[in-house]
């Protein structure tokens, strides 16, 4: 294969441009002599003659003509690519792989893409749905380069291995049948729900969180009905079954579920709010790179806008979703 030489190429384009080697040259701060060097070297390595003598002066020959066709193309995609380069330098380009657990999607990454798709259209987002688990292990293999999760099932601060970034303090609040005596109780507290028939799942994350939550409130929760989604958890706490904690984020990110008259009374707890906290990490020392740390912004006001809209919600209906 021939040796295209862009610099060579470049000088080649200049003398057709201003038509002679002194005036090249000239135009290249370079030596008419160093112009000439340079071109019978391109000559030599593409095997073709370049230039023949017209008069006192040279021409470009056929050959040299075709070698300029195929490299104005070749100019005009390093232009390109030199475009991309920056943008991607700059954070305005490329693309950012991200992995995040399901009730995060909708109400954080969502809100965030199509944030950037306005602000920054060349900046792509990959996004993978995966559990604290093997979020991480993406993270650390290079498959995704930002991953959420939960606070509590995320590695520690310590580990060397990333860099974490608080998002928010996720709400939860509690889902009772509508006639249950504590159904319109003012200044409800997650204690006063010691004694009911708990509804989580029977292992995961979201049996830790609604156990840890009621242990906080000084109880053990009596898991009456163990289920692995919301259409089935509201089923049962309408039907009288028992009581069950919700997500604010998993009913913020979209998802609707029954009416007000579904037989289910969705109570916000004030006095001792049980939270959940949701991070974003990234490989240490990677944060800061442009795509990412776009990303990353994004997020952060997607988790703000969430907060402000829960911080005035009276609480809706959940629909169905796994929890998390």
């Amino acid at each position: 294969m021939a040796d295209w030489d862009i610099k060579k190429l470049r000088i080649l384009r200049t003398l057709q441009e201003l038509g002679t080697v002194t005036a090249a040259a000239e135009a290249l701060h370079m030596t008419p002599s160093a112009v000439s060097q340079q071109l019978t070297g391109l000559a030599r390595s593409l095997g073709v003659t370049l230039l023949e003598a017209h008069g006192r002066r040279v021409r470009l020959t056929a050959a040299a003509q075709l070698v300029l066709r195929h490299a104005e193309e070749v100019f005009a995609q390093l232009e390109r690519a030199d475009a991309e380069l920056l943008g991607f330098l700059q954070g305005e380009a490329g693309q950012v792989r991200v992995g995040a657990f399901s009730t995060a999607i909708p109400a954080l990454v969502v809100p965030a893409v199509q944030e950037l798709r306005g602000t920054h259209p060349g900046l792509a987002v990959a996004v993978r749905e995966a559990e604290a688990e093997a979020a991480y292990e993406l993270l650390a293999e290079g498959s995704v380069d930002l991953a959420l999760s939960l606070a509590a099932h995320a590695p520690t601060p310590r580990d060397p291995k990333f860099t974490r970034v608080s998002l928010l303090a996720d709400p939860l609040d509690v889902a009772l049948p509508a006639g249950h005596p504590l159904a319109a109780a003012p200044g409800l507290r997650l204690a006063d729900l010691a004694g009911e028939p708990w509804i989580f799942g029977s292992s995961g994350p979201w049996s830790q969180i609604t156990t840890t939550a009621c242990e906080n409130a000084g109880f053990v929760p009596e898991q009456a009905h163990a289920a692995a989604d919301w259409s089935a958890i509201w089923a049962m706490v309408a039907a009288g079954m028992g009581v069950a904690l919700v997500p604010r984020m998993a009913r913020a990110g979209g998802i609707r579920g029954p009416g007000r008259g579904s037989g289910v009374a969705l109570r916000v707890l004030h006095a001792d709010q049980p939270r959940r906290h949701v991070i974003a990490a990234a490989r240490r020392g990677a944060e800061g790179a442009p795509g990412p740390a776009r990303v990353l912004d994004a997020l952060r006001r997607a988790a703000a806008a969430q907060t402000a809209r829960g911080s005035g919600d009276t609480a809706e209906p959940p629909g169905t979703v796994q929890p998390d």
